[in-house]
């Protein structure tokens, strides 16, 4: 088995500012390695944990028509999935142990997949709201990463996701012709928008990871893809006459919230409960939200079975 050598710093800096893209082990350095390593988990992870979660609210559909919508977008969700843990296999990354032997508190996911999505309108507004957000984050890794293989498997990543936020949109707007549809997608949003604006992370002040776009794994820093993610979230909301914590200054040009952010989150209640600092929503993120030990177990079971059925015949 042969050892790739890794490139300089400056030689992969070299070749980013030639705006030449990086194809394989041999054009990476250490840095970039690990961080296109870790973007690529938070993807894959993110899009691997929407399919039981969406399963979870998809039994739910008003008509077979419906629900057969819904595993659609889920095994979507699991194409995108086997994407990126593909490219973390070419970059040396063990998958079979990140998938199948990681404990579920070390996935890296937006805590938002961990509270249950238990009704078929909290599922469509979560096309609307999350898979909007997966659009804008891949979307915005399409225009702008540094990453050949991963900048073309994203081109039919990102025509899927329109189909699932479109298929949101379009379900709220069905849902929202009668005065209880009205009332059930308030109860929804009051609580998945700011779960929704969580989801892009760390302020830019507070961000850890700077060479995400020195790199160019992305071209938009944190609150700049929570701005992008508002923009067309929040007219949306405004169209359907659903009250939203948002609006747009125009003396400062952008949306502002109108409520506190961040804030503590009762996973249980779904309910937001009065500001606190960032590092209290670090600890509520570290430590998972209730759905995240059952998720990740409906991920891992399968092969955790078979392995006992061998373990079984071979005993016999």
């Amino acid at each position: 088995m042969t050892t790739t050598t890794l490139q300089s710093e400056e030689a992969v800096l070299g070749r980013i500012r030639k705006q030449q893209l990086i194809e394989s082990l041999e054009h990476m350095s250490p840095t970039y390695l690990e961080g296109i390593k870790r973007i690529l988990t938070v993807s894959a992870d993110t899009e691997l944990i929407s399919a039981p979660a969406y399963y979870n609210a998809a039994v739910d559909a008003p008509t077979l028509n419906a629900f057969g919508s819904a595993v659609s977008i889920i095994q979507d969700e699991l194409s995108h999935a086997h994407i990126a843990y593909r490219l973390l296999r070419d970059l040396g990354v063990d998958t079979e142990e990140l998938i199948f032997e990681r404990e579920p508190r070390y996935f890296k996911y937006p805590y938002a997949f961990d509270v249950p999505l238990e009704t078929w309108v909290e599922l469509v507004v979560a096309n609307a709201f999350y898979d909007r957000a997966g659009y804008t984050l891949l979307g915005d890794v399409y225009e702008s990463t540094t990453f050949g293989p991963w900048k073309r498997a994203l081109l039919k990543v990102d025509k899927e996701e329109t189909f699932h936020l479109r298929h949101g949109e379009q379900w709220m707007r069905r849902l929202n012709q009668d005065s209880s549809g009205h009332e059930l997608l308030q109860q929804a949003v009051d609580w998945m928008f700011l779960l929704t604006v969580e989801w892009f992370g760390l302020p830019d002040n507070l961000k850890k990871h700077g060479e995400q776009l020195e790199y160019g794994f992305k071209g938009h820093s944190n609150d700049e893809l929570r701005q992008i993610w508002m923009s067309t979230a929040v007219p949306l909301c405004n169209e359907l006459h659903i009250k939203v914590p948002a609006h747009y200054d125009e003396t400062e040009k952008k949306y502002v919230l109108d409520c506190a952010f961040p804030a503590h989150f009762d996973a249980k209640a779904k309910r937001w409960d009065g500001p606190c600092t960032w590092d209290d929503v670090m600890k509520r993120w570290k430590a998972r939200g209730p759905k995240n030990e059952e998720f990740v177990s409906m991920i891992q079971r399968g092969k955790k079975e078979m392995l006992r059925l061998l373990e079984q015949d071979a005993g016999s």
